[in-house]
Order: structure tokens, then C-alpha cells, then sequence
């Protein structure tokens, strides 16, 4: 309840500011840049709860308090932690310990729970996918983690990021895995060896539906473009995106030179980054198209420019993306939805009701 109020505070405060202001300051993120920076140079830096906050704190002119972020996410943790002690696994493998560690998160995110404590009984509701605006056209904190521990609504970028949150307090790594558009969870069991978790939609999905809507290519998959397993040390670099693209968000009359800063730092540490290629083409782009009505099309740093632009679209095209409509990918999801038993892996152990 805490986080909720204040990130109504906060939210009605940055409109009222975005709209106030004439000269934007980017001293918020340049600091959150710095701060991602000192994370991705030492590996064992590396804090995806810290990362996100960093983001999103920027995004709010620093107004998102620490503290609060961390006690939602901490009363979580426990609530994952008592759900394993009074819960049984059907699971009998080695790695038991922290299978039931991904599945007490799975559970807590997805669904209801009534919690007894002495005399006293409560419940948790799920996490829900907010349908509405889930690219974050509009609003782009639709996309929070914050907004999602506000709200219990998230899309396809907060639901994995508090997944994997979680699964790192509990000192259980999970893995994030980019598809077209989207973000889902990656994990390896001895018993099942790899399987997804999708937030989405709460199911287990075999690797035939990513694939599925056609615009997951062979050569992405090569590629490590999609499909592959994201560590925390890489999911940092994935939040430096996220940083570069909220700032074009609130400041969308930028030079760049930000965007391509974070594109850059994003691309050192996790060199097929579709997100970053892709944020640094549209930026490129934007600059190139600037230049021609400024300088004119003949110019040397037109040209340039042009030149910069056209060799990353050749890298993106060459890693194996291919564009997914978004009409297709809300059509992508729903298809999960309503024919579960096609995609489900079956095998994925669960809790005994």
C-alpha cells in the first residue's frame, strides 16, 4: 500500500513537471548511467533489483524512494519463502532446493493465496497482465516494476524482471530469454532439463511456440539473438536499453548522443542485444534525418552518419531479426492462451494442491 501511494505521488508529480519544464536536465540519468556503468565494469556488481530501480528512479526525477521498493519486494521474498515451508513439490531430484524456490515465485505471481498466521487469515492476489497499452506507447511506466508492485499489473518486461528479482533474493538465479517484443524466463531442472516460464500468461511453454509465429528466424536463434539464456550480468546491460529508451520517452526532442551512450555500454557487455541494435538504428536514423534538413544530403557528416546508420541495419538484418507487427504479437500471446494444452510443457513439476 505504501509503494501505491507513493507512486501516484510521484506519477502525478512528473506530468505536472514534464509539462513545466521548457529545458529538460538529464543529471537523474547520467547518474543512473554511471551507476549501470559501475555495475556491468565488475560482474560480481552486478544487482538487477539495484539496476531497475536506477532506471525507473531516473525516469521519476529521483523521486521513487529506495526503501519502499525494497520492502514490496522483501515482503515478497518472504511470502515465497513460508509458501516452500508449508508446501510440498512433486519433485524428488537433487536440485529439489531450488526447483521449489522457481516455483514458490511462479505461485506467489500468479496466483491466489490465503495465508493463515495464529488467529489470523489474509490473501494474496496474483500479478496481472495489464492488456491496455502493454508497449507503453502512451505511458511508458507501464512497463515498471514499480508500477507493477503498485498496481499487481505488468506486462512482458516487469512480470520477468520481479520474476527474476525475486528468484535472486531467494538466491536462486533465474534466467530472462528475449523473443520478438517479448521477455520470459528461461530455467534448467535435472529432471526437465531446460524449460520457459511464462508470465503472460502463467504456463510453461515449449520452445515451439516462440517459434511458432514465424518471426523467430533460425539464423536469430544462431545468433543468440533470441531464445538464449540471460544472466544477471547481461540483464544490467538489458536495463541500460531500457534506460536510453525511457529517456527518449520523456525527452523526445534529444540529440541522441545519450541514447547511443547507453546503446554502446549495452552493446560492450552483451554484443547481440536486438533491443540495443535496434534503439541505436532508430537513433541513428533520427539524427541522419536531421542532418539532411539542417546540412543538406550531400553533406560530409550526412553522409557519415547515413553511412553509421545503413551498417547497423545491415547488422540487425544479418543477426536474423525480423519486425513482428504488434497486432501479431498481441494474436502471439492470446494463441497461448486459449490453446494452452499445444504449447504447455507438461512435464514442469508443481506444487500439490
Amino acid at each position: 500500500m505504501k509503494i501505491y501511494i507513493y507512486f501516484i505521488v510521484i506519477y502525478i508529480s512528473t506530468i505536472l513537471s514534464a509539462k513545466a519544464q521548457k529545458e529538460h536536465s538529464d543529471i537523474h540519468y547520467q547518474k543512473a548511467f554511471n551507476n549501470l556503468k559501475n555495475m556491468l565494469a565488475n560482474k560480481s556488481n552486478a544487482n538487477l533489483k539495484n539496476a531497475v530501480f536506477h532506471v525507473e528512479n531516473a525516469y521519476f526525477d529521483n523521486l521513487l524512494d529506495y526503501q519502499s521498493f525494497e520492502e514490496e519486494i522483501e515482503g515478497l521474498t518472504i511470502l515465497c519463502q513460508g509458501f516452500v515451508k508449508s508446501n510440498s513439490l512433486q519433485y524428488t531430484d537433487k536440485d529439489k532446493v531450488k526447483i521449489e524456490k522457481f516455483a514458490s515465485v511462479f505461485k506467489i505471481l500468479t496466483d491466489t493465496l490465503f495465508i493463515r498466521l495464529d488467529s489470523l487469515q489474509d490473501y494474496h492476489l496474483p500479478f496481472g497482465y495489464d492488456f491496455e497499452d502493454f508497449f507503453g506507447d502512451t505511458d511508458w511506466t507501464k512497463g515498471f516494476v514499480s508500477k507493477l508492485l503498485a498496481t499487481k499489473k505488468g506486462n512482458c518486461h516487469s512480470l520477468p524482471y520481479l520474476y527474476k528479482i525475486l528468484c535472486d533474493e531467494l538466491g536462486a538465479e533465474a534466467h530472462l530469454a528475449l523473443a520478438p517484443n517479448h521477455l520470459y524466463i528461461k530455467h534448467h531442472s535435472k529432471k526437465t532439463g531446460w524449460y520457459n516460464t511464462e508470465l503472460t500468461s502463467a504456463t510453461f511453454p515449449i520452445d515451439a511456440w516462440l517459434m511458432v509465429s514465424g518471426y523467430v528466424s533460425l539464423e536469430a536463434i544462431q545468433n543468440a539473438v533470441y531464445m538464449d539464456t540471460i544472466g544477471t550480468h547481461r540483464a544490467v546491460a538489458l536495463c541500460v536499453v531500457d534506460l536510453g529508451q525511457g529517456y527518449t520517452k520523456k525527452y523526445p526532442d534529444n540529440d541522441g548522443t545519450f541514447i547511443l551512450q547507453c546503446c554502446e555500454l549495452a552493446l560492450k557487455h552483451f554484443p547481440t542485444c536486438i533491443n540495443a541494435m535496434l534503439l541505436k538504428a532508430e537513433t541513428l536514423f533520427a539524427q541522419h534525418k536531421k542532418l539532411s534538413q539542417s546540412k543538406g544530403k550531400d553533406n560530409p557528416e550526412t553522409k557519415a552518419k547515413f553511412a553509421e546508420m545503413n551498417k547497423t541495419y545491415q547488422q540487425i538484418y544479418q543477426s536474423g531479426y525480423r519486425q513482428m507487427p504488434k497486432q501479431m504479437y498481441a494474436n502471439w500471446l492470446l494463441d497461448l492462451k486459449e490453446n494452452k494444452d499445444k504449447y504447455i510443457n507438461k512435464k514442469v513439476a508443481v506444487f500439490n494442491k
